[in-house]
């Protein structure tokens, strides 16, 4: 995994320092996955790596400017990065606090909503659309 993540890094021009190596290690291993860089500070400090918040919001940055992440903003002062940088949509729960991509028919009814969206102002263009649906329990 370690030899694969240095190659990953180098290929987007980031460094495998040792604080990029653990936390990258901590996020790309296995599924896809939403993280706040409290719960990833959090995981790095149980697995006995001694990194600051700090320096954890950094990565999370870097790899996010890198095209490793895709940050997630749910409302001011709470983001979330997630490891699939592919374009898709989320569900946020509000009662947990937790994000979910959304799959299947429902991320197809949505892209089916897409084309009717307003035309870019001129000079401009769409570079994403962010759709998040908040969900509380009834």
């Amino acid at each position: 995994m370690e030899v694969a993540l240095i190659e990953r890094l180098r290929h987007v021009g980031l460094r495998p320092t040792r604080q990029r190596l653990a936390l990258g290690g901590l996020l790309f291993k296995g599924e896809d996955r939403h993280v706040t860089a409290e719960q990833l500070h959090g995981e790095a400090l149980t697995a006995g790596v001694r990194v600051s918040v700090a320096t954890v919001y950094n990565t999370l940055h870097q790899f996010t400017e890198a095209g490793l992440l895709r940050e997630v903003v749910v409302e001011a002062g709470r983001c979330y990065f997630d490891t699939n940088t592919s374009e898709h949509f989320h569900f946020f729960f509000e009662d947990d606090a937790r994000l979910m991509d959304i799959h299947g028919a429902h991320s197809d009814a949505l892209n089916d909503v897409l084309p009717s969206l307003p035309m870019a102002p001129e000079g401009t263009q769409v570079e994403r659309v962010d759709i998040i649906i908040r969900l509380k329990r009834a």
